[in-house]
């Protein structure tokens, strides 16, 4: 039973949003790549353990708190007598394992973060955590990686690693474990997801402005600027992908929401961020229908 589920990051979306409005350095738009593949590997995860079978709480995607020292959890999978702490990554490559470090092999060998030292903290501090309420549980930690085309080499025996090829044992494994949950798990869970933090502290955004942002309505397939609008569908011209505008302006409203939260949203100002819809009626239109008007006359506003 999946308790909390794994929402798209706020982050994530915004930065997928000014990848496409704005020009960003590389050093910005590998981290927004990264981010990106970092959630596609979450959500592949998920849809392996979604029919699962056993008695078992899932807790997706936290953000916890623990002497002063926040720390994310990818999966956590409660069972009778064990707490899952699952880290995923998504890997993809051939990387090697030397002196408790991990490099990608390239024409320059990268070094990057060890992801067992990021698991081995993460399970300190949870276990410090759950002692703070009370619990004293058992915790395995795991270190998936769930991309097929990653490879590592002179990989460790003695860690908790789950490779690719391992994985559907692995789900396996966790559906025939034996396990039956009681209202003591149900409060555990519970209270772990009360203490969830929404804002996390980890988001890297570039700093960026109105002005910055590339104007107009996007393809929602192929995020392409190329689209025709006529009275009732935004239809892009690189991909042939077709949308009701009604539903075009109103994620194009919650777009312009998500980035300038501190903007207010008004007829005028959706017409200028859309650019390609003529009938300021029809923002109006949809704006009245969908959401709340504040004011009146020239000082009216939308929440």
């Amino acid at each position: 039973m999946i308790l909390k589920n794994r929402s798209e990051p706020d982050g994530l979306k915004i930065l997928r949003s000014l990848n496409v409005r704005m020009n960003l350095t590389e050093e910005e738009k590998q981290y927004y790549l990264n981010q990106e593949k970092g959630y596609e590997g979450e959500k592949r995860f998920d849809e392996l353990t979604k029919n699962l079978g056993n008695d078992l709480y899932f807790l997706n995607d936290l953000l916890l708190k623990t002497n002063n020292t926040h720390f994310q959890i990818d999966t956590l999978i409660i069972s009778q007598s064990t707490i899952y702490l699952i880290e995923i990554k998504n890997y993809n490559g051939d990387y090697y394992y030397k002196s408790d470090n991990f490099y990608k092999m390239s024409n320059k060998d990268i070094e990057i973060q060890n992801p067992l030292q990021q698991l081995k903290r993460s399970k300190s501090l949870l276990l410090q955590f759950l002692r703070n309420l009370g619990y004293n549980v058992h915790i395995e930690p795991y270190l998936v990686f769930n991309n097929p085309e990653f490879t590592l080499y002179q990989a460790p025996l003695n860690e908790p690693i789950i490779f690719p090829t391992q994985v559907n044992r692995f789900i396996e494994k966790l559906d025939n474990t034996p396990s039956k949950l009681n209202a003591w798990h149900k409060k555990l869970a519970e209270q772990i997801i009360s203490r969830h933090i929404t804002e996390s502290p980890y988001t890297l955004l570039p700093s960026y402005n109105y002005d910055q942002q590339q104007k107009g309505i996007t393809c929602v397939t192929c995020h392409s600027f190329n689209v025709t609008v006529n009275a009732k569908k935004l239809v892009c011209d690189k991909c042939g992908n077709q949308e009701e505008i009604i539903s075009a302006i109103l994620r194009n409203v919650e777009e312009f929401k998500l980035l300038f939260p501190h903007r207010k949203i008004t007829t005028s100002a959706i017409q200028d961020w859309c650019k390609v819809v003529p009938s300021k009626k029809l923002i109006w239109r949809v704006l009245k229908g969908n959401y709340k008007a504040i004011g009146f006359g020239k000082w009216m506003y939308y929440k």
